[in-house]
């Protein structure tokens, strides 16, 4: 069973990947003319969806990783270095405007029906950020407890997301474009610390596995 510091490590990890409250706006302009009963089936279709992909890489990413011949500690390396770049860009606010961009090409594309799969759940929930973060997080909590446990938090950050989306007006409002701001390089400050862990822990693996 995954200890405690284990279980607060993977939760806030995964929560800042997610960034459900930095994805608020981006909902709100994906399903602009829809009416509140549509936007609460894309809600539920996009958690869904995202929901099953990152549970996916949870139960079956370390298979294809050493079926590639990568080994979790160079993997943690790199994904914590990719963690470190995603906060840098919260930090920097580039991350929110390339989700905003994201989401102007949906639109003009005419894929209003299948927005909650492209872009929503992919790439905006479960993006390279999120995938990589499970992944990491996988190989700390081993064993069926803990995939379980990893399983249930991903579904607790979903059902968050869902809940976020459906009240994103009223967040979206509540914050501001300076309370948005302040919570972005917050989060991603709290991330980048957590990507030179992930990064040190491979360092410590790969010199161990040498040695």
């Amino acid at each position: 069973m995954p200890s405690y510091d284990q279980l607060v490590n993977a939760f806030v990890t995964l929560l800042v990947t997610l960034d459900p409250p930095g994805l608020a706006p981006v909902f709100l302009a994906l399903t602009a003319g829809m009416s509140r009963h549509e936007r609460y089936q894309v809600a539920v279709r996009a958690s869904i969806i995202a929901f099953f992909i990152l549970v996916l890489f949870a139960l079956f990413g370390k298979t294809v990783l050493t079926a590639l011949g990568i080994s979790i500690p160079a993997f943690r390396v790199a994904g914590g270095l990719l963690l470190f770049v995603i906060a840098f860009d919260m930090i920097f606010e580039r991350r929110t405007e390339r989700k905003e961009k994201s989401a102007e090409v949906a639109i003009t594309r005419d894929m209003i029906h299948n927005i909650a799969a492209f872009p929503l759940a992919i790439p905006l929930i479960a993006g390279p950020g999120a995938i990589s973060a499970t992944l990491l997080i996988s190989g700390r909590m081993p064993g069926v407890a803990g995939l379980a446990t990893l399983c249930l938090i991903l579904l607790i950050l979903c059902a968050l997301t869902y809940l976020v989306f459906i009240l994103a007006d009223r967040i979206d409002h509540f914050l501001g474009e300076t309370g948005r701001s302040i919570l972005s390089r917050l989060l991603g400050l709290i991330l980048a610390a957590l990507a030179v862990q992930f990064v040190a822990d491979g360092v410590i693996e790969m010199w161990s596995a040498i040695g």
